[in-house]
């Protein structure tokens, strides 16, 4: 941990916190969410357990999954998972469900917009990758595949199992998919400490 830790910690808290409201929104929204939050909601649709509390089971499960993958997780690794937890569960709290059209679409398009600002504030902070990237560069290392054909082959994967078991798939998954990376993009070099990543969830 080089300079300035406290501001560095702050700011990660902060990130992952707004990270973890911006799912709720896009969750009340009910218009799309990504793809992980699409799982997430499959999840809690065959469970009786919170959004925030599938969210972590998710993370800690993927996190296992490093193991074999000789990956080493850091302090934003857990602090992803605990911090999304939750806010995200908190954030559904405090946002009223089944709003109408009109609040649905300015919900998403303000969820989508602050996940990515959220991005480049956490991602800012460099303080490891998060549980999906970690997996996501263990397996390219291990089958020598790039690291673009990794993710798409996991988000494709994880969506078309989130869709099966009852998680949103609409309007909200398309905009944050050719959304999310320029707003982050936009805000990272605002947010960066020196030798920060460019993405770590």
């Amino acid at each position: 941990m080089s300079e300035r830790p406290l501001r560095r910690l702050a700011q990660l808290l902060a990130g992952l916190a707004l990270y973890g409201f911006s799912l709720a929104a896009m969750v009340r929204a009910a218009l799309g969410v990504n793809s992980w939050s699409v799982l997430n909601e499959g999840l809690q649709e065959r469970t009786a357990l919170s959004f925030g509390t599938v969210t972590a089971v998710v993370g800690v499960l993927v996190l296992l999954a490093w193991i074999p993958l000789r990956q080493r997780p850091a302090l934003g690794t857990v602090a992803n998972i605990a911090v999304l937890a939750v806010t995200s569960d908190v954030g559904l709290a405090l946002l009223p469900g089944h709003p109408g059209l009109p609040a649905r679409c300015a919900l998403l398009v303000g969820g989508v917009l602050l996940n990515g600002f959220a991005v480049a504030v956490y991602v800012g902070a460099r303080f490891g990758p998060g549980p999906r990237d970690g997996l996501m560069t263990g397996l390219s290392a291990l089958t020598g595949h790039s690291l673009r054909r990794v993710r798409t082959l996991l988000e494709v994967g994880v969506l078309g199992v989130g869709w099966l078991l009852g998680g949103t798939v609409g309007v909200g998954t398309v905009l944050y998919a050719f959304t999310v990376g320029p707003v982050a993009q936009f805000f990272m070099p605002r947010f960066a400490f020196p030798g920060a990543s460019a993405r770590t969830d």
